[in-house]
């Protein structure tokens, strides 16, 4: 795993989606796709480190109901 960039580069995928769904990093306050489809409340580099821990498997599930 590479170190990843400082706080004030955003995550890759906030550059490719609209700007309405763009949202902070649960973990390191980061600008990445938090909202709408394909948004997830972690960066990558914080979803690595999830996912080193709890296995690859892991992944969030909605609590809409």
């Amino acid at each position: 795993m590479t170190a990843p960039p400082p706080l004030s580069e955003p995550d890759p995928s906030a550059l490719i989606c609209p700007g309405d769904r763009v949202g902070h990093c649960a973990g390191c306050q980061r600008k990445t796709h938090r909202y709408g489809s394909g948004g997830s409340l972690l960066c990558q580099w914080c979803m690595e480190s999830v996912k080193a821990g709890w296995g690859s498997t892991v992944r969030f599930v909605s609590t809409r109901q």
